[in-house]
């Protein structure tokens, strides 16, 4: 009898785990590009974050070509990728997405301008870009909007990262700046974390993540797995 319960625990156990794994929001993860290390840390650390974090079913990949099937049961696209994405149909796939309300997590290489011959993705999508950042360095995050969901856990803190100069587009869809940063260089102030208010999708803007010293911070986890539970409205 204390077999056979110790087994029927067992498979319990088992039948339970299996059931909380991926339980959380469906995320795609785009990588693939120049200057970064995608697979290592958009790929390995960030997945590995998600899933501890949101019991996440996240996938990868660095195929532009696999994004418009998954379009169709995600809950989440986050973009980490600079590489092209000319497909017309891939490319209004993506606004479709937005449209029907869906969350989108855009994360340091992909809050560029990337591409020139798709203004409409930085306007519309973004709310604006970068075209340049500081050398690689410590600066100091500040919080400036506690109470808010993508903030919850998090107090100033220090990274050493590239610090994008996002600028926002006083033509493009307007954003709410959650944290932003201060050049040590030229002591200008640039949105860290923000939100695109898009008229029905769910976009978060984060420009952290060169490397594993951003990647492995424990308040770039805790952000991480915020942003994308409240895109994925989780």
């Amino acid at each position: 009898m204390r077999r056979l319960a110790a087994a029927l625990l067992t498979l319990f156990l088992a039948v339970a785990l299996a059931a909380a794994e991926g339980s959380g929001p469906k995320i795609l993860i785009v990588g693939g590009g120049s200057s970064h290390d995608f697979g290592k840390f958009f790929n390995l650390a960030d997945v590995a974050t998600l899933k501890e974090k949101l019991s996440a079913d996240v996938t990868y990949t660095d195929k532009v070509a696999e994004i418009l099937p998954h379009l169709k049961t995600i809950d989440l696209l986050y973009l980490s990728n600079n590489q092209p994405m000319v497909d017309p149909e891939l490319r209004k796939g993506i606004f479709e997405f937005a449209d029907a309300g869906k969350g989108l997590l855009l994360v340091h290489p992909a809050l560029w301008y990337n591409w020139g011959d798709w203004k409409e993705y930085n306007s519309v999508l973004v709310g604006g870009g970068s075209r340049g950042h500081d050398k690689i360095q410590e600066f100091e995050v500040t919080i400036d909007k506690p109470d808010h969901p993508l903030m919850a856990g998090i107090k100033n803190f220090k990274v050493t990262d590239e610090l994008y100069y996002y600028i926002p587009d006083e033509k493009a869809t307007p954003i709410e700046v959650l944290a932003s940063a201060k050049s040590p260089i030229t002591g200008k102030v640039f949105p860290t974390v923000f939100i695109v208010k898009h008229p029905k999708a769910r976009i978060v803007g984060f420009t952290l993540g060169h490397d594993g010293r951003a990647h492995d911070l424990p308040e770039y986890k805790t952000i991480l797995a915020n942003a994308a539970k409240w895109c994925s409205g989780k």
